[in-house]
């Protein structure tokens, strides 16, 4: 008798981890990334991450488990967040007016980038079978002009903070490092006593805080040491080992540091949104235009490919101004002797 008679046939593979709860997919590649030593940001970021994806899931009635990730739901997602989440919702510090409805590509692309890194580790790692991120596509960002700041608004908005109050000069600190190293908001709020070398005016950023995930020393002046200095004396009230903490000596996160600068850009009365970012992005403009060395700016940036550089050296209208009246070929076409003269005087 035939053995196969009665039995079911069996043609394709099981699929890996087709029904494995999200949850415990999201361990493992958290586990994995704590290994290979990422930022607490970083890590935070995974979490968010997940966490507004797997919300989104419970919302339309989908399981949480691998299989119900398809890049249909993926899209639907990413079209969701660009025409009906609602920004800052459950914020409590944010007017009904911020409350607009669709997030920028902008935003979108950062909350699908690290669902991105998630699927394709666990499929590198073997724990799934696909990606299913492996065919969405970054959203296109509009282009637009990065305004920088003028030395007269940087001047105004370090003077907005009361330097006599602790959170105040901190602020003020904060800003002044901004400006002097370049550095991103992560890095500086990352600074540990023990980084800062006073004898060679350098703060050294650890690798395992820096975005590119390669350490360096970043040269800051003599007056910056001097706030330096004075913010850790001001932090001896406190036990930590960190110089830019709150009130209670604990580390100062980013998005209330990014709070406190929009209320100084306020009390300023700039209008110009102030952001972290924008502090690199004036430095490395300012730096440029006094003739600074784009390979020197970059070693500061901590880029090695200087085209990454680029993007962080919009020079100002004012500056190219500046040198297309120097540098125009017209001077040279229309010299001074050529130039039509005036024959008449204007009628009054």
């Amino acid at each position: 008798m035939d053995k196969r008679v009665g039995k079911n046939y069996k043609f394709t593979r099981s699929s890996k981890a087709a029904n494995k709860p999200l949850d415990d997919l999201f361990d493992i590649f958290y586990a994995g990334k704590v290994a290979e030593g990422r930022s607490p940001r970083t890590l935070e970021m995974y979490s968010e991450g997940f966490r507004y994806l797997t919300e989104y899931m419970e919302n339309v009635g989908v399981e949480r488990t691998f299989n119900a990730v398809t890049p249909d739901l993926l899209r639907s997602y990413i079209a969701w967040m660009l025409h009906g989440k609602r920004k800052w919702e459950g914020h409590a510090h944010k007017s009904e007016e911020d409350k607009t409805v669709g997030l920028s590509p902008v935003t979108v692309n950062t909350k699908i980038k690290p669902l991105k890194t998630m699927f394709r580790y666990l499929n590198e790692e073997g724990h799934i079978d696909h990606d299913p991120c492996a065919r969405i596509k970054k959203i296109h960002e509009p282009e637009k002009k990065i305004r920088v700041l003028t030395v007269g608004e940087l001047q105004k908005l370090l003077a907005a903070p009361d330097r006599k109050t602790y959170a105040g000069f901190r602020d003020y600190v904060a800003m002044n490092v901004l400006i002097d190293s370049f550095a991103r908001i992560g890095e500086i709020l990352s600074i540990k006593k023990a980084d800062i070398d006073f004898k060679l005016g350098m703060i050294w950023f650890d690798e395992k805080i820096v975005k590119t995930r390669k350490g360096r020393a970043v040269p800051v002046t003599k007056r910056t040491l001097r706030l330096l200095k004075e913010l850790i004396k001001e932090n001896e009230d406190f036990d930590t080992e960190y110089v830019f903490v709150t009130n209670y000596g604990e580390p100062i996160r980013d998005d209330r540091l990014r709070d406190r600068l929009k209320q100084h850009a306020k009390a300023a009365g700039l209008n110009v949104r102030v952001h972290p970012h924008l502090f690199r992005h004036t430095s490395a403009t300012m730096f440029l235009e006094k003739g600074g060395d784009l390979r020197h700016l970059a070693s500061i940036l901590g880029h090695t490919d200087l085209r990454m550089v680029m993007k962080y050296t919009h020079l100002s209208d004012r500056a190219i101004k500046a040198q297309h009246e120097l540098y125009s070929p017209i001077n040279d076409v229309v010299k001074p002797l050529n130039r039509e003269r005036k024959r008449k005087r204007n009628s009054k």
